[in-house]
């Protein structure tokens, strides 16, 4: 059975997807599928790094801002939603990129339902529950580091749905997050013939992308609307997740200073980055494109080639 062609644009945070992909979409007739477990939320503009209408230059975008913070976008919601998109965009005779640094995501769509993009509403409740009590989320936390050591290194305490996410997977299923990933990659493939992208930039030269992503934030009031969102409690365990969310409540809270939140922020997002280049290097089917010395134009142009080439 012939599957429906899908263009990826994946790779770390502030490494140019979306330039790149709007670049795509205007060489080929496409529109573009956010995979950004963040940018799904409302409200949450600069925290997220939302592109802005400038940067889509009337590319259309789907999956951006479709949920309150107050409610939760598991990787089964999102499936669901951003194929309904795909579908869509197919139908209308154009191209679906998917852009994205959220690898969870990218593999929902792209691989057989999982149970990594399912779990169970009861046990998810009960680590809820124990999150929001006296301690909770050091509880929680200490709970995790007893069943996977793995996972509890690389979440935060506060990294509140992650960590139930994790103890979920080894209640149900009696292995560690990781050990189930692996196991849901070989389930076999998924609806689409697609081609996967990823931004490569020397490590240095990303790092100083993200510190200036970071300057830019704050230029454009990441202060403010995280003041904002400290303001409304719906929000705070969505908020409290996106990268930048606690350090600069820590300073709005007196417990930092600003210039200490910042450099705590940068490092958190050259920390989450290192995450993210190691969840894509592990995927086989990820084809590096090296981005330092290029436009956004040059790396799309270079990008297009190989999709098109790929399909003779």
């Amino acid at each position: 059975m012939h599957k429906p062609r899908l263009l990826v644009v994946a790779g770390p945070t502030a490494s140019g997807k979306t330039a790149v992909s709007v670049e795509l979409a205007l060489r080929a007739n496409g529109e573009v599928v956010s995979a950004d477990s963040m940018q799904v939320y409302r409200g949450m503009d600069i925290l997220t790094a939302m592109p802005t209408a400038a940067e889509m230059r009337g590319v259309v975008h789907h999956m951006l801002a479709v949920a309150s913070p107050s409610d939760k976008c598991s990787a089964a919601a999102y499936r669901e939603q951003a194929l309904a998109c795909i579908k869509g965009i197919l139908s209308r005779g154009k191209l679906p990129i998917v852009c994205g640094g959220t690898g969870l995501y990218i593999n929902a769509l792209t691989r057989t339902l999982g149970f990594a993009a399912q779990g169970n509403e009861e046990v998810r409740a009960e680590f809820m529950h124990i999150a929001e009590g006296p301690d909770g989320r050091a509880r929680l936390h200490a709970m995790l580091a007893e069943v996977d050591p793995a996972s509890a290194a690389r979440l935060h305490p506060n990294d509140v749905r992650r960590v139930v996410r994790a103890l979920e997977i080894h209640r149900l299923t009696g292995r560690t997050q990781t050990e189930q990933a692996a196991l849901d990659a070989q389930r076999g493939e998924g609806p689409f013939a697609e081609r996967i992208y990823a931004l490569d930039w020397p490590r240095e030269a990303l790092y100083e992308r993200i510190n200036h992503r970071v300057d830019a934030m704050l230029a454009d009031g990441l202060v403010d609307e995280v003041r904002r969102l400290m303001q409304n409690e719906a929000a705070f365990s969505t908020a409290a997740q996106a990268i930048g969310y606690k350090e600069i409540a820590a300073a709005l809270r007196g417990e930092q200073t600003l210039d200490e939140a910042v450099e705590t922020l940068k490092q958190a997002t050259r920390n989450y980055a290192k995450r993210q280049l190691t969840w894509f290097r592990r995927d086989a089917r990820v084809h590096w494109v090296p981005a330092q010395g290029r436009t956004a134009a040059q790396i799309a142009e270079a990008i297009w080639r190989d999709f098109e080439t790929a399909r003779t």
